[in-house]
């Protein structure tokens, strides 16, 4: 008659044979409110508000399900069902880490509400009868300490840490005992027994683990952070305590201070709010200790070594056809490689952020497994993931990982076999290269490989002219340094003016599998004549045509659509703002140099978990390109 089965996506029920869904008994409840109401059977009231809503809530929550073309394409859960993303672990309980979070910072404060406050009178008298006074006593302090540490806690539990977990879990039953001890509390006492089986329930949620030799120092280090408060706070006491106090009394005073309880000793006029002082010294070691104790799993510190970075070039010229792809050859990239170390990623971790850089690298069969691989060694370090960069062919499979895409700009592509210098259209360019070289400049195509260590020092001097003492920027969409060893296979175009000195220069890198290649730097002196970059890549596009290069990405034009061709008034409102942002980082003026050579327009897009994460995601990405100064951060 009735029948329970198990299935990937949460509980399957029948009754005679019957699906039933989560909206039919929503249904059936607000129809028998319907007919009750109808037949003047129901009552208003908090029983018939709360039906209601009851049955509201399980349509909503299983609104899927109530069309065939979405039905079976979420996974169960507490609350509103959630999609399934085929590449991401499912987690009925995910929502309970949250609602835990909230229920043990409730039964926190509630807990501490009742240890400060007196207990009922005739609950105190049949305690006693059972256990002695000083118990009684000793419950209610305990209970203060505990139920701070719960509400330390709480957060940790927001972000899944299985320390948090666990540690809460004792903290709750011990206060569940603690509650019945100190004043025959039932209520608080089922408040945190029932907080504690939502933590039970949902523990299967909580994904973040914690580095062994990280625990191990919090260890170490705990109790000296700990004994070190105690001994400030205890010496501001000693020195405010009058002459006559003895050396208990000022650690009386100290402990009562540090449980927000009154002490022996009274501080007047300038010290009058010492025990509020040392009560918020206690909250803040606290809150260290917590975040010593529940630090997650660290993300990799050391750079990859030469056999990883060796796979990845390997991997890079066996399927890098995309033309980011070249530039996870930086080193200051840390690489994630698939099971089968058949494809790899880069990425960088900022403000709690796993940001990649572009799209995987690897045959199209392996790339599911590296995301799914990607998605473990994020959660259980507690980390939001991100991708810089995005290609329109791969944002399936990153929304696949349950990832929203949001329009970064687009990739100026110009196809070498049809640019021209000849017509009217693109005469400003034509006289740029025309007058430079009336003054003697001449362009010249070769491999980085090729150059002698003085052209390379030219090359860096170059660089430096143009950079004036700044950093060089970027992450997803160029290259950090030019070194033979690393990049001798990229080209260059070098300028040089009537003396044979190189005055700048273009920096391109390969894309294998494909004839094309990525413009990465674009340097030069500043005192060398106007319309130099112009020259060198007219001039570079002809001579990589000649080369047999058929695509040339030029620089990435961000957010062009929302300023030249805006989708609705939200669209032109950004692209407002986005010209007067121009004065720091060069959106439009990009846009303009690149649309001089006449490309098509490829987007590339910003993958992210959660709208809430936005602003996050958004200045991690501004401090890996270096748009942003880090705080904290030093030159290199």
């Amino acid at each position: 008659m009735l029948r329970i089965d198990r299935h990937r996506l949460g509980p399957r029920v029948y009754v005679l044979g019957t699906r039933i869904h989560e909206w039919h008994l929503g249904a059936a409840l607000l129809l028998g409110l319907g007919l009750g109401a109808l037949f003047d059977r129901v009552n208003e009231g908090f029983v018939t508000t709360a039906a209601i809503g009851a049955g509201l809530w399980l349509v909503a929550k299983d609104w899927r399900d109530l069309f065939p073309a979405h039905r079976d394409s979420a996974t169960w859960r507490l609350g509103l069902h959630a999609r399934v993303h085929p590449l991401r672990a499912v987690r009925r309980a995910d929502p309970l880490p949250k609602v835990a979070a909230v229920t043990a910072g409730l039964a926190g404060l509630v807990n501490l509400a009742s240890a400060v406050t007196p207990s009922i009178a005739w609950r105190n008298h049949l305690l006693l009868h059972v256990e002695p006074f000083e118990t009684l006593k000793l419950s209610h302090a305990a209970a203060i300490p505990a139920s701070m540490l719960l509400l330390v806690t709480s957060p940790y539990l927001w972000g899944r840490r299985q320390g948090a977990l666990r540690l809460a879990l004792v903290l709750l039953l011990g206060l569940t005992v603690l509650d019945l001890l100190k004043g025959l509390d039932l209520e608080a006492a089922a408040g945190s027994a029932g907080a504690a089986g939502v933590l039970w329930l949902g523990r299967h949620s909580f994904c973040v683990r914690h580095d062994p030799d990280t625990l191990r120092q919090a260890l170490r280090r705990v109790p000296v952070l700990a004994a070190s408060s105690l001994l400030l706070c205890a010496l501001a006491v000693w020195i405010a305590a009058p002459e006559s106090a003895g050396f208990v009394t000022i650690l009386r005073a100290t402990g009562d201070a540090l449980l927000w309880q009154v002490g022996p000793l009274d501080f007047h006029d300038e010290l009058g709010h010492l025990d509020e002082a040392i009560g918020v010294a206690g909250l803040i070691t606290l809150t260290w200790c917590a975040y010593l104790l529940f630090r997650p799993l660290a993300v990799p510190r050391v750079l990859p070594g030469v056999e990883l970075r060796r796979a990845a070039r390997e991997l890079v010229r066996r399927h890098g056809d995309d033309t980011l792809a070249y530039f996870k050859l930086r080193r200051d990239q840390h690489y994630l490689f698939s099971p089968d170390r058949r494809a790899f990623l880069g990425y960088r971790v900022e403000a709690g952020v796993l940001l990649v850089s572009g799209d995987p690298v690897g045959p199209g069969r392996a790339i599911p497994s590296l995301l799914r691989e990607l998605s473990l060694f994020a959660e259980t370090r507690g980390l939001r993931i991100a991708a810089l960069g995005a290609g329109e062919s791969m944002r399936p499979l990153w929304e696949q990982l349950g990832l929203r895409s949001m329009y970064l700009g687009d990739e100026a592509v110009v196809e070498t076999g049809s640019f021209s210098l000849e017509g009217r259209p693109i005469r400003k360019v034509r006289q740029s290269v025309t007058r430079l070289e009336k003054q003697g400049y001449k362009a010249e195509l070769c491999l980085l490989g090729e150059l002698c260590d003085a052209e390379l020092g030219e090359l860096e001097a170059v660089s430096r002219s143009w950079r004036r003492g700044q950093s060089e920027r970027g992450f997803a969409m160029s290259l950090d340094e030019l070194r033979r060893e690393d990049h001798a296979d990229s080209l260059l175009v070098l300028g040089r003016d009537a003396d044979g000195h190189i005055r700048g220069f273009l920096h391109f890198a390969p894309s294998y599998g494909r004839a094309a290649v990525s413009l990465s730097l674009m340097r030069r002196r500043r005192d060398t004549p106007n319309g130099l970059m112009e020259f060198l890549l007219a001039r570079g596009l002809e001579l990589l045509r000649d080369r047999g290069v058929r695509e040339a990405s030029l620089n990435f034009a961000a957010f062009a659509r929302f300023v030249h061709a805006p989708r609705g008034q939200l669209e032109r409102a950004l692209g407002r703002a986005l010209l007067v942002a121009d004065a720091f980082f060069q959106i439009e003026r990009l846009h303009r140099f690149n649309t001089k050579f006449f490309p098509r327009w490829e987007p590339r897009y910003l993958m992210y978990e959660h709208v809430l994460a936005l602003p996050r995601v958004g200045l991690a990405a501004m401090w890996v390109e270096g748009q942003l100064p880090k705080p904290g951060s030093r030159r290199r």
